[in-house]
């Protein structure tokens, strides 16, 4: 049998990152040939695998990547707050988020998960990637990222407009985070109220009427001045709902809305910029 060494067992630790002790054993196990112990390392890692998969995972990290063309974000979750701050941890949701955007993968998949696997071997928790979101930019249009904290909240917000030489400019990257900024703390269901679906909106619409038909001081209102209150109720609502009705909630001394404040920005820079998309990922919700 071949001597192991130190240096052995480092190199083949840069190699897999496996740790000191498995990286003896695989050397061992293999007479000293490389090739062989990285395999062997493998097939524990895989086992080790089989038998974490069913640990629940509440923890997690939000990346995302945005590229030329193309923005990517995902939620990989994991068991321990501390594996969600590790390094290597982060360094994987980079690179699963390029991954995506090299290969157009448009939700998680195999290939991603064998990724996830490798680091299961090494850092011995059980991973999963739990979701993912694609943005195709156009050349009119722009994508802002932002990761709130130690990337427990992930955000990306789309923007268009006719002339894209304002994506340049200082004011909009400004407007543009604060936009991203806003979202992640204000957590908007919807961008606009033409977005909400009717069912959501005819269920909000039973609620508000049977809560203004219970309430003593409006029983001797006419039908018009209640359902008047009806409708006032669910504009308040979509005002707490839809990002483009909530109070912006970012450098906003004046308490405008997302869509007054855009409007106050095109009006002063003569640009005609919208807000196209976004998404939001609470990373273990």
């Amino acid at each position: 049998m071949a001597t192991v060494t130190m240096d052995m067992i480092k190199a083949l630790r840069e190699i897999t990152h496996a740790g000191i002790m498995d990286c003896k054993k695989a050397l061992q196990e293999s007479d000293g040939d490389f090739d062989k112990a990285e395999e062997y390392l493998k097939k524990v890692g895989l086992a080790a695998v089989e038998k974490r998969v069913d640990r629940a995972t509440d923890n997690g990290r939000v990346s995302y990547v945005v590229a030329e063309k193309k923005a990517v974000m995902i939620e990989v979750t994991c068991e321990t707050d501390f594996v969600a701050k590790n390094e290597q941890f982060k360094e994987m949701c980079t690179k699963l988020c390029v991954m995506a955007i090299e290969n157009g993968y448009t939700e998680p998949n195999d290939a991603m998960q064998e990724v996830v696997n490798g680091l299961i071997a090494t850092i011995n928790e059980n991973m999963k990637v739990k979701r993912l979101v694609s943005m195709d930019i156009a050349a009119n249009e722009f994508v802002m990222g932002y990761n709130h904290a130690d990337g427990n909240i992930g955000v990306l917000v789309k923007f268009a407009a006719s002339k894209n030489d304002v994506f340049a400019t200082e004011a909009f990257k400004t407007f543009a985070f604060n936009t991203a900024m806003h979202v992640c703390a204000a957590s908007p269901m919807y961008l606009c109220d033409a977005d909400v679906p009717k069912d959501y909106e005819e269920k909000q619409l039973e609620i508000f009427r049977a809560q203004v038909a219970s309430d003593e001081k409006l029983k001797n209102k006419p039908e018009k001045v209640l359902e008047g209150i009806v409708t006032g109720k669910l504009k308040k609502h979509y005002a707490e709902i839809c990002l483009m009705d909530q109070v912006f909630q970012i450098s906003n001394d004046d308490g405008l809305s997302v869509a007054q404040l855009l409007a106050k920005f095109n009006k002063e820079n003569g640009s005609d910029v919208k807000i196209t998309a976004y998404e939001r990922f609470l990373a273990g919700a």
